[in-house]
């Protein structure tokens, strides 16, 4: 089930990041402006994260053995219409991609359905391996541009298209929910309305919009801030982005097993005690090697490590018929926490000429996140579950 539960939350990231690939040919064969083609990548991205919330609701409520035939199956119309008739102009392109977003829900069907499946003291490893398939982004990254130039605009979707349909069906014959999992009675409106209550909720939310959210920041705006600063090739900024999000990819079940060893506070300590190490040490441009590549690929381990530690916190706090839900609000506020940092390294850099202040900012964000883990989500942790970590 672990296994068919990755593999799905890949493919469905994997259809989600279709558009930004692409983004610089749409540029240049519309006539787009850079500001339309950011606009193109942000779309499914905000869609999908904020598409979470209802996603995760609705699988507390159908199980993942419905959600995620379903949201497969669905992301394939979106596909099928950005590969065919919907890259003609600016106004499709946002429509399909509007819709593409889809497949981003798909992480909130997979935590509660991996959840239910093991014990707490495993659920951490679980849920870890489970969000390595958020390289299905980098699956897009690496193919989408040599199907075009093999095939045509048309091919990259197609091929998404036909693995999403493949993956429906195995899913819709093979995944079943775990016994005796706990189904909520409750309209969906009392559970959410009950979820944004819960202390976990808020405090998960703001340890993943740092984590992940940072995680994405990078992933989207390195190649941009190492050609700026230290002049760097396309290509080679390119290839150092791709390190930074393997490694990230690799150490998110690392994190998930260290917490179930060690618990998810302290895990979320040390992270944050590297990132806030990395960012000080980057904001003053120091030489790129060895000092600035050590800085950003700590900081890429620790996000990706604490990115895993935040859902097995999840998964140990949220009550079992609400794990869908609190994952959905807080899977929300990580893919929103990716876009705001890069506006600010944007808006800073064009301020300065330096990136410098924005990179002193996020060593204050993890400073703070730092200090907020260490008192109150570590006293939140102070239970019965989890007597034997803190």
């Amino acid at each position: 089930m672990l296994s068919l539960a990755t593999a799905g939350f890949a493919i469905n990231f994997w259809a989600w990041a279709l558009l930004s690939p692409l983004g610089p040919l749409f540029k240049d064969s519309l006539g787009i402006t850079a500001f339309d083609q950011a606009l193109l990548v942000a779309v499914p991205v905000v869609v999908g994260s904020l598409g979470r919330i209802p996603v995760g609701a609705l699988t507390d409520r159908f199980g993942g053995r419905v959600m995620f035939p379903v949201i497969s199956a669905l992301t394939i119309v979106p596909v099928l219409f950005l590969g065919l008739p919907g890259h003609g102009s600016l106004a499709a392109l946002l429509a399909g991609g509007f819709f593409l977003g889809l497949g981003g829900t798909a992480f909130a069907v997979g935590v509660p359905f991996v959840t239910a499946w093991f014990p707490p003291e495993r659920r951490g490893l679980a849920i870890g391996i489970f969000g390595a398939g958020m390289g299905g982004t980098a699956i897009s990254a690496l193919t989408t541009v040599q199907l075009v130039n093999l095939g045509g605009l048309a091919t990259p979707f197609m091929v998404t298209a036909i693995v999403l349909a493949v993956y429906s069906i195995v899913a819709a014959l093979l995944l079943r929910d775990a016994p005796g999992r706990v189904v909520p009675t409750e309209p969906v409106s009392r559970r959410l309305v009950a979820t944004m209550k819960l202390p976990v909720t808020w405090q998960a939310s703001w340890l993943y919009a740092v984590a992940f959210g940072g995680y994405v920041a990078f992933s989207v705006y390195l190649p941009a801030y190492l050609r700026a600063t230290y002049g760097l090739t396309q290509t080679d900024a390119a290839g150092r982005m791709a390190g930074f999000v393997l490694l990230a990819v690799v150490m998110r079940p690392v994190g998930g097993w260290l917490s179930d060893r060690f618990g998810p506070a302290r895990v979320l300590i040390a992270v944050f005690a590297v990132v806030t190490a990395g960012a000080a040490v980057q904001a003053w441009s120091p030489v790129l090697m060895p000092t600035g590549t050590i800085a950003f690929l700590a900081m890429a381990a620790a996000l990706g490590a604490g990115s895993g530690a935040v859902f097995a916190l999840v998964a140990l706090l949220a009550p079992g018929k609400m794990v869908g839900s609190v994952t959905g609000v807080v899977g929300a506020a990580g893919g929103l926490g990716g876009f705001l940092p890069p506006l600010v390294m944007g808006a800073l850099y064009g301020a300065f000429g330096s990136y410098a202040l924005g990179l002193a900012a996020l060593a204050v964000v993890a400073a703070a996140t730092l200090a907020f883990t260490a008192t109150i989500a570590r006293r939140s942790l102070r239970g019965p579950v989890e007597d034997r970590h803190v």
